[in-house]
């Protein structure tokens, strides 16, 4: 391992040398040459079958279950808005680990906290009482309140995930269902098409997307599904047999799609009419990322829901999930109805504390709208300037989507060898949620790789 690690790369501009004098007098096959012109022109080429990253990930790889495909780069080491891989090259990041590290990569105030905290009690099980579990909870139901959104926010589950806060929603809703009607009738559970809840049985049987649910089919019973902004549907759709609706107001992975107020005012109506628990989750546009501490806090208090899903920017990188409920969710809820292992231990929670009171900060809020409009209006001339690939912007904040034509993975290859992070969703759309700590010379720089990118795949 260690002689693998400690192969020398060579530098672009030695590389660039080795080029000239290759193609000049070696008897190298075209193929070589080519690669290696290739990678002298790039700053940061993925790595090469020979390389250290590739030795690394050959040794493990055979010993991990293939869940995910990954690009060539190992990471080792993240400080801001940036991450370096095994051979030290720099990478812009504006995926953010997908919208998790909201205050940046290592970010020192979560580095002291961790140290001291590990120093102290990490976990003693729900068992027990401990002073991090209270204090979050009573912090994200303050802040909620004061943030104008969920007005009623009550009391929260601490879990460790957002698959997990889902799947909580998802059993609260069921509760209250069956206390309203006993017979067991008020079961269905409604979600929306291009949605994304989880993986889990239960938020992934409320998640329609063929390519996750089909090979785990059937789908747990009772979940119906509905079309996204359709406001005439709603009533149809939901009924009195409905016990819970859950909705993103911004979809991340089904392609950052913003649901209108009008929609989310109509569906909390008929959830009033027909006594459903109404579930905005979250989890990916939540805590900040729309320049307001929850993307629905510009809502009216009658289109604000019973249970809030959080997690993600959470934690920044520390597995936590959070269920915020109202008073008509949480008084129907007993012990021993729900439970977790791990979900609340103090480390996760007292980090999860420092994580919400950076977030809610009014000035930082405040320079995600400014942050926002540096990336849209760049995006407007992109929009110009590739009128027969770019046909839509779409998002709020520091959550953004830019629509393509065609498949976006060539660009996204080419900017990360150009030393850029960008990332994929929804049909042929590349999704944009940087640290929202990311400075304005980082996302000019960013989005410069962006048109290199695209320029150099048209």
């Amino acid at each position: 391992m260690a002689s693998r690690l400690s192969v020398r790369r060579l530098t672009p501009a030695g590389l660039r040398s080795l080029s000239s004098q290759a193609t000049a007098t070696s008897n190298l096959s075209s193929s070589v040459r080519d690669a290696i012109s290739r990678e002298a022109a790039l700053p940061n080429p993925d790595p090469s079958e020979d390389s250290p990253s590739a030795a690394l990930v050959n040794e493990h790889s055979k010993y991990m279950l293939a869940t995910y495909a990954r690009p060539p780069p190992v990471f080792v080491k993240g400080e801001g808005s940036y991450l370096w891989d095994l051979e030290n090259r720099k990478y812009l990041d504006f995926t953010a680990g997908i919208a998790v590290n909201a205050l940046g990569h290592s970010d020192p105030g979560l580095a002291r906290i961790i140290t001291d905290q590990a120093r102290t009690l990490w976990h003693a099980s729900n068992l027990y009482y401990n002073p991090w579990t209270g204090a979050l909870s009573q912090l994200l139901v303050e802040k909620t309140v004061e943030s104008g959104a969920m007005h009623d926010a009550a009391t929260v589950f601490v879990c460790n995930s957002g698959s997990e806060a889902n799947e909580a929603a998802i059993k609260f809703a069921r509760k209250v269902g069956k206390v309203l009607d006993p017979t067991g009738a008020k079961h269905e559970f409604i979600s929306f098409r291009n949605s994304f809840h989880g993986r889990t049985m239960g938020s992934l049987s409320a998640t329609p997307n063929p390519k996750y649910q089909e090979p785990f089919a059937p789908m747990l019973p009772g979940f119906k599904y509905g079309s996204y902004n359709d406001t005439g549907a709603i009533d149809d759709l939901v009924t009195e047999k409905t016990c819970g609706v859950i909705i993103e107001p911004i979809q991340g992975e089904g392609g950052v799609n913003v649901a209108t107020d009008e929609f989310l005012i109509a569906l909390a109506k008929r959830c009033r009419q027909v006594g459903a628990v109404l579930v905005f989750d979250e989890i990916q546009c939540g805590l900040s990322r729309t320049g307001t501490l929850w993307a629905h806090g510009r809502l009216p208090k009658e289109a604000h829901p019973d249970i809030v899903t959080t997690a993600k920017a959470l934690g920044n990188g520390f597995p936590i999930g959070a269920t915020i409920v109202n008073n008509n969710v949480s008084e129907k809820i007993k012990i021993g109805d729900h439970g977790t292992t791990f979900g609340g231990n103090p480390m996760a929670c007292r980090l999860a504390h420092y994580v919400v009171s950076q977030l809610s900060d009014p000035k930082l809020q405040q320079d995600v709208l400014s942050k926002s409009k540096v990336f849209t209006d760049r995006f407007e001339r992109m929009k110009k300037q590739f009128p027969e690939l770019i046909t839509e912007i779409r998002g709020r904040g520091l959550i953004l989507g830019l629509q393509l034509t065609q498949d976006p993975s060539p660009i996204v290859k080419a900017a990360r060898e150009r030393g850029l992070l960008v990332i994929t969703c929804g049909s042929n759309t590349l999704r944009f949620v940087p640290p929202l700590t990311v400075s304005v010379d980082e996302i000019e720089k960013g989005l410069d790789i962006l048109e290199e990118a695209i320029t150099a795949t048209r």
